[in-house]
């Protein structure tokens, strides 16, 4: 929840206090009273203050503390939106989070959630994302058109619940597209691959051995090969190159990962990347581009480039680390 909107108990102190001090009320409030007042102030914020509009429906999503009765609650905020809007088109979510007053913190395992909409379209598309994104956390669903109940485990406790509830109405909401076109905002192969390239200073086999062999080169540079294991069987290697597959590249490389290797101790290595023909070596340049490795870089033309053009099939072996130079075989360095 948001420090800068109040919580429901926040809410429930102010109108209690409002309501014994207010000289114009004659009977003493209920609890029921409260519980009114505050699910429709509640109601009321989620559509001025918290709603956005995607494709022309109004969405919110709202995180409130639990209440004595957490699913009754929800719907009397569910029934105060669907008055106040009673002519839109409207998606919105609302849950509990923290421990329940009737079980107490240490019982408490579930959170009830309550999604609301006024096209049951859009409700059951929601109920289906979401029942994706929190798999093996719902306990309790009830299920009726445009409203949809659920007890949810651990609502609230991770950063990732909020922009997971939103991006479910998000989704929810948008214009059917045609399948057939791409997506507002998608790009093909072609525009990611020279989008990567264009941060890239690409080498060309003689570049790249020159720089593995010069010992002035500026900073430490290692030849990564990330092709798969069947086609370095089949067409070769470079002895000398590390060897590590493309799927654990940028976890090897990140110098604040723990999985990272002993010479990923900082920032400006060459890391010089080859894969068959160079097309995927350039997309995992520029993913190391997007952890700070600005100096990564790939072949052009990859390994048949290199063989083309006659250089050879064994390289100075890789250091230890950044800093040293030694002779330690390459199986050491083999990530599979």
């Amino acid at each position: 929840m948001s420090s800068s909107e109040p919580s429901t108990v926040i809410l429930d102190r102010q109108l209690n206090q409002s309501i014994l001090i207010s000289p114009t009320r004659g009977n003493i409030p209920t609890v029921t009273n409260v519980h009114e007042e505050v699910a429709e102030t509640l109601a009321l914020r989620m559509i001025t203050n918290i709603a956005r509009t995607v494709d022309g429906v109004r969405i919110g999503v709202h995180f409130t503390f639990s209440k004595e009765d957490d699913g009754h609650f929800l719907q009397l905020v569910t029934s105060h939106i669907h008055a106040r809007l009673p002519s839109s088109r409207y998606l919105f979510a609302i849950a509990t989070t923290g421990a329940s007053h009737d079980t107490g913190a240490d019982t408490r395992t579930s959170n009830a959630v309550a999604i609301c909409g006024s096209d049951e379209d859009d409700v059951q598309r929601a109920v289906l994302l979401a029942s994706s994104k929190f798999l093996e956390r719902v306990d309790a669903v009830q299920n009726t058109n445009t409203l949809f109940t659920a007890s949810v485990r651990h609502i609230g406790t991770s950063s990732y619940d909020a922009a997971a509830w939103w991006d479910v109405l998000s989704n929810s909401v948008r214009t059917p597209t045609d399948p057939h076109l791409p997506p507002p905002g998608s790009r093909s192969i072609d525009q990611v691959l020279s989008d990567a390239r264009s941060k890239l200073e690409r080498m060309t086999p003689q570049q790249a051995y020159d720089a593995l062999h010069d010992p002035t080169y500026p900073v430490p540079a290692y030849l990564v090969d990330i092709r798969p294991a069947a086609q370095r069987a089949h067409e070769g290697e470079i002895n000398g190159s590390l060897i590590i597959e493309r799927n654990v590249l940028e976890w090897r490389f990140d110098p604040r990962c723990e999985a990272r290797l002993p010479i990923a101790d900082r920032f400006d290595l060459k890391v010089i990347i080859f894969c068959h023909e160079g097309y995927t070596s350039s997309l995992a340049a520029a993913a190391l581009h997007e952890l700070g490795l600005l100096n990564a870089t790939d072949i052009v033309g990859g390994y048949a480039a290199w063989t083309a053009a006659g250089l050879p099939s064994q390289i100075r072996p890789p250091s230890t680390s950044s800093d040293e130079e030694s002779q330690l075989p390459v199986s050491s360095f083999l990530m599979m």
